[in-house]
């Protein structure tokens, strides 16, 4: 079986911001050098031998780059020892602006990482604040420059947009001040209220009120204009880079590829089979420690689930899903499989038909949950 890439989750946050909901806990040195051994116990499992060769690895949080020093050179020593990082096309850390100080930068370089994602989320201190991130405006000018004189230029930026009190001008603002960094990948995704976070208990209570959908689809449409208009080319629905940086490790997952998923509450997909580990921590580390294989949950991927996942994955990319590619994978035509969906979406201007691929037109990367739940097959 050909695993193509290693997402490797890391849960501590200084801090929990009030809009996320993945598997994160505030960080403890003890708590995190518990950790890191079940991580390490895990990883040894499924790679016993030698070193895997996969093609993208992503180490993503929580904030991997919030372990002090030496847990971070620990991490950096059980990749390396599992992972043959020289054949690696891309290695990304995940990052906060503010955490990463010159010896974290010069680890990080040392041990292969050659990609940095940075959560900047907004240009305003005051705003940050209020979505409970820790670093400020400057954190990003300093860590940036800090990662550009270390050699590490291959930095993304993420940024968010339809946040409490946000307006259209407020957004533009932000993407204005992005931009100047002339760095070669962007990410922007709109708030999603979340269950079991603080932005959702305010929004119960009716104290949290997100701008309107006309200025959220606004805001949207301005960054996709910006961007491309300074030469970073949108590939994927949220995703926007100059040509050759797009995200080898993403497209793993749109592409429908296997990929490990290694940590608490991390997301796996293996031949025949999609994997959810334990998210809470003890139990996480309780069975990682005792089995090597902390999973909450296994399954199956039958034909069905391959051709649904191919579409609604795959037209998240800007340029679609091939037809060719689709019928070689599982030697069916696009069109006896979808012949409904199809039609009827392209008949709505949600969905294009050019040169052997079928995408999500620019109002159809608007609405694109409308769209992925026509992909959805009768048993």
């Amino acid at each position: 079986m050909t695993i193509s890439s290693a997402y490797i989750h890391i849960p501590f946050c200084q801090q929990i911001c009030h809009y996320c909901d993945f598997t994160k806990f505030f960080y403890n040195e003890r708590l995190a050098d518990e950790y890191l051994e079940a991580l390490k116990k895990e990883i040894h499992t499924y790679i016993p031998g030698e070193k895997a060769k996969v093609k993208t690895i992503f180490v993503g949080g929580g904030t991997p780059t919030a372990v002090n020093h030496q847990q971070l050179k620990r991490l950096l020593v059980m990749i390396d020892e599992h992972f043959d990082v020289s054949a690696c096309h891309e290695y990304t850390f995940e990052a906060n602006p503010g955490d990463l100080d010159v010896e974290k930068v010069r680890l990080l370089k040392e041990y292969g990482v050659d990609r940095i994602s940075l959560g900047v989320q907004v240009f305003d201190d005051d705003m940050l604040e209020q979505i409970g991130r820790v670093h400020k405006v400057k954190d990003v000018y300093t860590n940036v420059d800090r990662l550009i004189q270390a050699g590490l230029t291959n930095v993304s930026i993420d940024l968010m947009y339809a946040l409490p009190g946000q307006t259209v001008d407020h957004f533009e603002k932000t993407i204005d001040e992005a931009m100047q960094f002339d760095l070669p990948h962007y990410s922007s995704y709109s708030l999603q209220i979340e269950p079991k976070t603080i932005f959702y208990q305010r929004y119960k209570k009716g104290t949290l009120v997100k701008p309107p959908e006309e200025d959220e689809a606004e805001m949207y449409e301005l960054l996709q204009r910006k961007l491309a208009g300074a030469g970073v080319h949108q590939y994927e629905i949220s995703n926007f880079s100059k040509p050759g940086f797009e995200s080898q490790h993403n497209l793993t997952y749109w592409n429908n590829e296997y990929y490990f998923g290694i940590g608490a509450g991390a997301h796996g997909y293996l031949p025949g089979k999609r994997t959810i580990n334990i998210r809470p921590l003890p139990a996480y580390t309780k069975q990682a420690m005792a089995s090597g294989k902390p999973i909450l949950h296994e399954e199956p991927v039958g034909l069905k689930e391959k051709m649904e996942e191919e579409m609604f994955l795959g037209l998240r990319k800007t340029e679609g899903v091939s037809i060719s590619e689709f019928k070689k994978k599982y030697e069916k035509e696009m069109m006896d499989v979808f012949g409904e969906a199809i039609p009827k979406l392209m008949e709505r201007n949600l969905l294009e038909k050019q040169e052997g691929m079928v995408a999500l037109t620019p109002r159809g990367r608007i609405l694109g949950n409308e769209v992925f739940q026509e992909f959805l097959l009768d048993d």
